[in-house]
């Protein structure tokens, strides 16, 4: 029987005690997500109701500043993945967050032009549904992994 005492026999890692569990990764990602996704539909709003841009062309702008605020948050306090270069890291979140806008882009465009929804209704859905099925993950196992 081991002593309390004794050292362990593999160190720890100090990465290891950075890293979030599970759940808490995944709810942090959440509010990562809910920040970038605020100054994302604030932007399209401001561009579309004020300005008077096409909403599908503030729709692709909002996406890229809220794409944005999502790798800095998701680099320095969701993953805690500073250690990795951020070069690397940013190329791989390009990627997702070109995907990621495609598909919002697309998304909205369909929903609203052929269900006649308000295009802030459609991109409520569609950005719930992407960032559930497609952000998280890629983000976890390609961009911070």
């Amino acid at each position: 029987m081991k002593n309390e005492n004794e050292p362990l026999d593999t160190p720890i890692d100090e990465s290891d005690l950075k890293k979030k569990s599970g759940t808490k990764e995944f709810l942090s990602a959440q509010v990562a997500a809910f920040i970038g996704t605020a100054v994302d539909f604030g932007i399209v709003i401001f561009l579309t109701e004020i300005i008077g841009v096409w909403y599908v062309v503030s729709n692709a702008i909002g996406a890229m500043c809220g794409a944005i605020t999502n790798f800095f948050l998701g680099r320095n306090w969701v993953f805690s993945s500073t250690e990795n270069k951020i070069s690397h890291q940013a190329f791989r979140y390009f990627l997702v967050a070109t995907g990621s806008m495609i598909l919002n882009t697309l998304g909205v465009y369909l929903l609203t032009e052929f269900t006649s929804l308000n295009y802030i209704y459609s991109k409520v859905i569609v950005a719930v549904f992407i960032a559930f099925t497609f952000n998280f993950l890629l983000q976890k196992y390609f961009v911070f992994k």
